[in-house]
């Protein structure tokens, strides 16, 4: 299987948006439907400050002859997130977290001044365990200003699974465990690390 990573822009996303959730669906196994009560959401994402998507796509022949990508290539994994900002709900639940667990206003600051939320990493069950996932992050997290980047991530026993190997391999480390986002019976690791991505 040749691939190749591409940028995506608002309108690619826009268009692509259904293959983007289906890999989504099928990497995190959930039920049909769920994609359609995502969409929404994604498309709100794409205007917020700093968004920036990537993918990985299946190509035939040479991965980095450009006129020979299909405009419908079949998309293997996404990723993309943007500026964290005051007004996000995602950026509240943080804070909220780091409260509970007793962080001070100055740790609470310094780590939600400046940082890309990498909101959404998702590689086609088919195509895990190629490299893919550290592929699309390192192109996400490649050039950002902002001084660190932060995710959260399904709680799994030890550790045990490919997305938290990659996260462990990438040098993040625990922002907050056990967290439990309203609305969410899952627990949540919130993880992050200091930028540029070495």
């Amino acid at each position: 299987m040749a691939t190749r990573l591409i940028d995506l822009s608002p309108s690619d996303m826009q268009q692509r948006l259904g293959d983007a959730l289906a890999v989504y669906v099928d990497a995190m196994r959930y039920p049909r439907g769920t994609e359609d009560q995502r969409a929404s959401m994604w498309l709100e994402h794409i205007r917020r400050h700093g968004w920036k998507a990537v993918a990985a796509v299946e190509v035939s022949g040479d991965p980095t002859d450009a006129d020979h990508l299909p405009a419908r290539a079949p998309l293997l994994g996404i990723a993309y997130g943007y500026c964290g900002a005051p007004d996000q709900w995602w950026q509240q639940q943080v804070i909220s977290g780091l409260r509970r667990n007793g962080a001070d206003a100055d740790r609470i600051s310094e780590l939600m001044s400046s940082y890309f939320e990498l909101t959404e990493l998702h590689i086609h069950p088919r195509a895990q365990g190629h490299g893919l996932g550290e592929a699309l992050i390192r192109r996400l997290l490649q050039d950002r200003t902002e001084r660190q980047v932060l995710l959260s991530t399904p709680e799994i026993n030890g550790e045990a699974n490919r997305a938290w190997r990659l996260y462990r391999r990438l040098g993040f480390t625990d922002v907050i465990r056990e967290y439990h986002f309203a609305g969410d019976p899952r627990a949540f690791a919130i993880l992050g690390r200091p930028l540029p991505l070495t």
